[in-house]
């Protein structure tokens, strides 16, 4: 049985009326909606609170989910859409500050070649491509930015980043892409211009 069957059995359970299933989705993606959000709400407590909000809006949704995509991908879609709310009744701009966290460093290919971190001129360049790699994510249009955090950072494919961002497949692809080319040409500053041009950072 597949993440998707189980967690398409506990949304069963719950359309059934059984609140404790509910919980159970909430512990396996709670987390992930919330470091979701972190990349776009700055405040941690805000970041809870919109978690939460989201979570509430699932659940008074999800009579209506009918298992046409996975729970997961249902549930980033609405955790983005209330993101959007919140900034908008806010007047926030997302926060893309902590994009690139140890934990998420090895998905960016620009940093690969930097497998000494022991010395200060590596760890400097290390920090240096960070820096550019998020100032080069806060300056992405916020569809650009959604389409390259859902893929480099939750590991989303383009199908379900697809149904997340309510789009065609072939916008997210070039969303991705646009993305891409964007932080590899402010990457070259840092990299120079012997920087591999086909490599996607």
């Amino acid at each position: 049985m597949n993440q998707r069957d189980v967690d398409a059995a506990l949304v069963a359970r719950v359309q059934r009326g059984d609140k404790r299933a509910f919980d159970l989705l909430v512990l396996k993606y709670q987390r992930k909606i919330m470091r979701l959000l972190s990349r776009m709400i700055r405040d941690p407590s805000e970041i809870e609170d919109v978690t939460q909000e989201a979570f509430i809006k699932a659940y008074r949704a999800i009579g209506q989910f009918r298992g046409e995509s996975a729970f997961y991908t249902w549930l980033y879609r609405i955790a983005i859409n209330t993101a959007r709310n919140w900034q908008a009744a806010n007047g926030r701009r997302p926060n893309t500050s902590s994009v690139m966290e140890n934990e998420d460093g090895e998905t960016f290919d620009g940093i690969d070649n930097l497998t000494d971190i022991s010395t200060p001129e590596s760890m400097l360049a290390s920090r240096q491509i960070a820096e550019t790699v998020n100032a080069a994510m806060q300056a992405l249009p916020e569809e650009l930015r959604t389409a390259i955090l859902l893929r480099e950072i939750e590991g989303m494919s383009y199908e379900d980043i697809a149904q997340s961002m309510a789009c065609p497949i072939g916008t997210v692809r070039s969303r991705i892409f646009r993305a891409r080319e964007a932080i590899a040409a402010q990457l070259k500053t840092v990299l120079g211009d012997d920087h591999d041009p086909d490599r996607r950072w």
